[in-house]
């Protein structure tokens, strides 16, 4: 039986402190909706490895197809001879997430990975070579990846960054409303994006604006509908192409299978990862046709993308979404949340905002409910105090004072109200 300790000891000595680690939590196994560790103990998984296992650890269907195509064929580049499980994953992926018209399909192997792609495609498709992108996003750990993200600790010590990389704040009304309507808000901030082309970077030099439907590693910050509309609105003017970064919204956790069909726009581009493989990495991009056919032949790929087995997983994974209509239950899940931190909200300051999107929730802790006081030692000690309880948790925001929910859809009503009872209860200790 692996001793814990001896196991962190163990990562200590062979792995680079640069990589993270949220908990002193080890694990043995999964079970549905709970991580078990070396002695049995079970813990809530509201990380889901942070957004991927929205159909739970070990999903039988999942399992049984991923023992099948690793008995038939583990491995051969789709450059070098076509199988079906790629082919049959892009049919399903264009015809869940049309882009207007017929619609194309990559496979890559994460999210940063399909950012990249995505970029290259976007500048090959213009010919030009700006990209537009938002303060809080994250768009992965790569060099181009880092140099789109904005969070200044994932990048310490990582420059020179990649070029042409333009940066304006996100529209966060909760943090920088100044007290305006949200049509008010919705106005200014167009009205500083329309700037941005004046000042940053010319509309003629720019190839595309990314931007996440819901900021992940931000904070959990939706966007507003009438905020994308007017994007939308700006590309179309200016034949600049819009990337919607959807890898931890996408499949399901929004309510829908892309947050992008709840918000009355359709992307030209989009870059998909997480969930959609149910365990394995992959990801894809999708995009026009027209669009990803830009792409030069040899710019775009790898050696792994799309592996036949990740293809079979995340097959698997996309027919059990359907069959349990995960995103009619993420719904369900998102109201229950918000509804559990809305009450604590009314009982102690320290709770200074609730928001997300569908079963993609997060709860933002401040000194006095005060934006300006992110509380985030307060916030370390509550997650530390839930994994001690059996509740794995994690946060995310600039000032990592935002707790985040990334439960599995298919989460048992009891078991999620026993994690969240956990987070409520050592937040209002606090608070």
């Amino acid at each position: 039986m692996t001793d814990e300790q001896d196991l962190l000891t163990r990562r200590a000595a062979v792995m680079p402190r640069g990589i993270p680690r949220a908990s002193t939590v080890v694990v043995d196994r999964g079970e549905g909706a709970h991580l078990v560790d070396p002695h049995g103990r079970k813990y809530v998984d509201l990380v889901g490895g942070i957004g991927v296992m929205s159909v739970g650890h070990s999903h039988p269907e999942v399992i049984e197809a991923i023992v099948v195509q690793a008995r038939r064929l583990q491995h051969t580049c789709i450059h070098i001879a076509t199988y079906e499980p790629y082919v049959a994953l892009c049919e399903r992926l264009v015809a869940l997430l049309p882009h207007g018209g017929p619609t194309k399909a990559m496979l890559v192997n994460s999210g940063a990975e399909a950012v990249e792609n995505a970029v290259k495609i976007a500048r090959q498709a213009t010919g030009r070579s700006g990209i537009l992108c938002f303060t809080g996003a994250f768009h992965g750990r790569t060099l181009l990846g880092m140099s789109l993200t904005s969070k200044t600790g994932y990048k310490a010590g990582c420059g020179p960054f990649a070029p042409e990389i333009y940066r304006i704040p996100f529209p966060d009304r909760f943090h920088d409303g100044d007290g305006l309507s949200e049509e008010a808000f919705v106005a200014r901030e167009l009205h500083r994006l329309e700037e941005a082309l004046s000042t940053s970077v010319a509309a003629k030099d720019l190839a595309a604006i990314l931007v996440e439907p819901v900021l992940g590693e931000g904070g959990f910050l939706p966007v507003p509908a009438a905020w994308l509309r007017g994007v939308r609105d700006l590309c179309d003017r200016h034949g600049v192409l819009l990337i919607l970064d959807e890898v931890q919204t996408g499949f399901c956790r929004t309510g829908s299978w892309g947050a992008y069909q709840q918000l009355g726009v359709v992307p030209d581009l989009s870059t998909w990862a997480k969930a959609m493989g149910g365990g394995l990495p992959i990801s894809a991009v999708l995009g026009r046709a027209e669009v990803m056919d830009a792409a030069v032949p040899g710019t775009i790929g790898g050696t792994y993308g799309g592996n036949p087995v990740a293809c079979a997983s995340a097959l698997a994974t996309l027919s059990v979404m359907e069959q349990d209509d995960l995103s009619g239950r993420a719904k369900v899940l998102g109201a229950r949340i918000r509804a559990r931190f809305g009450a604590l909200a009314e009982k102690t300051p320290l709770v200074a905002d609730v928001r997300g999107m569908g079963a993609m929730m997060a709860i933002e802790l401040c000194e006095g409910g005060d934006p300006r006081k992110p509380a985030t030692a307060t916030t370390a000690a509550v997650l530390a105090a839930c994994h001690e309880r059996g509740v794995l948790v994690i946060g995310c925001g600039v000032h990592a004072n935002v707790i985040r929910v990334l439960c599995p859809l298919n989460i048992e009503q009891d078991v999620l109200d026993g994690a969240l009872t956990v987070i409520c209860e050592e937040i209002e200790r606090r608070g």
